[in-house]
């Protein structure tokens, strides 16, 4: 399985905040002088792509520019923005203070150990309370959300139009019950007694 820009493209079309591809440009800060972004944004793309390629299933590719387009889109809320990048820094500066290295930098298997450690597996997700609760709302729970609101995730639990993707007409007319279903609700196999 595959993600791709278009599908993060496709869950920001849903959340009404982009409109085309041509919206998402705004999104992306400019390059300075030596062609380097921000170096927050990065700090926190790289941060919430690292956490994404635990937090997705196994063998899903292309997570990078997944997360990477979707976290900048979704940057366009500031408050969204805020959260992403303060809890991303908390979550780096405890990786630095446990591991001696940023999160990011961490091996797969380590990231998911430090965030079964802060307890975010089983968290409340809450936006502004402790720190394990801040990372199960703005790492966890985000990118959970546009994994399986994205066309390419939404198929792997059979959702075949996730918000913001059609599919088109044919996903309509394809019959999703069985024959007995649409025959009149009643099985042949039910005896009359």
């Amino acid at each position: 399985m595959r993600l791709t820009r278009r599908d993060a493209l496709a869950v920001l079309a849903g959340l009404g905040l982009v409109s085309g591809g041509a919206a998402l440009v705004e999104t992306f800060d400019p390059p300075t002088a030596d062609g380097q972004r921000e170096s927050a944004n990065v700090d926190t793309v790289a941060t919430m792509v690292a956490a994404g390629e635990v937090v997705y299933p196994n063998g899903v590719e292309g997570v990078d520019e997944f997360v990477e387009t979707y976290v900048l889109g979704r940057a366009s809320d500031d408050d969204r923005e805020s959260g992403f990048s303060e809890t991303a820094a908390d979550l780096d500066a405890v990786a630095r203070d446990w591991h001696d290295a940023p999160f990011a930098e961490l091996d797969a298997e380590t990231r998911d150990t430090l965030l079964r450690q802060l307890g975010t597996p089983t968290a409340d997700p809450v936006p502004d309370g402790t720190l394990s609760e801040r990372i199960r709302f703005h790492v966890v729970n985000e990118l959970l959300y546009a994994f399986y609101a994205s066309p390419t995730g939404g198929e792997l639990v059979g959702i075949e139009n996730p918000i913001g993707y059609g599919g088109g007409t044919e996903s309509y007319r394809r019959a999703s019950m069985d024959e007995r279903a649409v025959d009149g609700g009643v099985s042949d196999e039910v005896d009359d007694a």
